[in-house]
């Protein structure tokens, strides 16, 4: 594993992006105009500060896991991995500098979604400004990794997308955005406990509402960041040279 290889890596993933102006506006127009609208819909009313926050999170993770996940498959319908693996690179630098590369554009997008959302929307949270988009810019890594992951069980970016219902929604359902975790059915409330998006939600929702829940909050990141890891090696561990 050879930590500069996987920056070369990155650093060619990042030049393609910077290439790709459609990318690039979904990566970082998309979420803002998302929480700009939804900021609309509620205008004069207290809802858009109580779900603000927690689909905050969820709209980075949407995009990068959408972005992710076909940005790999098509490197793999292209033959790029295949020739790149043939080369004195191995798959975890591989993975490793993708990862890197759209990590880097996970943060960017979840900075400029956050501070679009606290200072120009007005989203009002008990805890701390920057601990908000700390957390979404780790709900966007996780969204990064999960792409990553998923993208090797797909051929086509049709059967790309279509893992957002089946792997995505679900953890929407029960993250406790729509009823609180608490409030589920046992056998439910024991799933969403392994899902991560549901401790996303819950770093989201402390900050809302407890202005002094730092440890909270940092124990419900570094569960998120654990399982960051986890899928990023998964993503290397499954990496196909090509889509058959």
């Amino acid at each position: 594993m050879s930590p500069r290889l996987m920056l070369v890596t990155a650093g060619r993933v990042l030049r393609q992006v910077r290439h790709d102006r459609r990318t690039l506006a979904l990566l970082i127009v998309v979420p803002c105009v998302l929480m700009g609208l939804l900021a609309w819909i509620y205008a004069d009313t207290p809802v858009f500060d109580s779900i603000g926050a927690p689909l905050l999170g969820m709209f980075p993770f949407l995009v990068m896991f959408l972005v992710t996940s076909i940005a790999t498959l098509r490197e793999r319908q292209s033959g790029t991995l295949e020739r790149l693996l043939t080369l004195p690179l191995a798959k975890a630098d591989l993975v490793g500098g993708y990862a890197i590369a759209f990590g880097a554009l996970a943060t960017v997008q979840a900075l400029v979604a956050g501070t679009f959302a606290v200072y120009a929307l007005g989203l009002d949270v008990a805890g701390q400004d920057w601990l908000l988009i700390v957390v979404a810019v780790v709900d966007a890594l996780l969204g990064t990794a999960l792409g990553l992951f998923l993208s090797a069980f797909a051929a086509t970016e049709f059967q790309a997308v279509q893992f957002l219902p089946a792997f995505v929604l679900p953890q929407f359902l029960l993250c406790g955005l729509l009823v609180p975790r608490d409030r589920l059915p046992d056998v439910l409330h024991w799933a969403s406990d392994v899902l991560p998006l549901s401790y996303a939600v819950d770093a989201m929702r402390t900050i809302t509402v407890d202005a002094s829940a730092g440890a909270d909050v940092a124990k419900d990141v570094g569960i998120i960041l654990g399982f960051v890891l986890v899928l990023v090696g998964l993503g290397a561990a499954t990496l196909r040279r090509r889509t058959d």
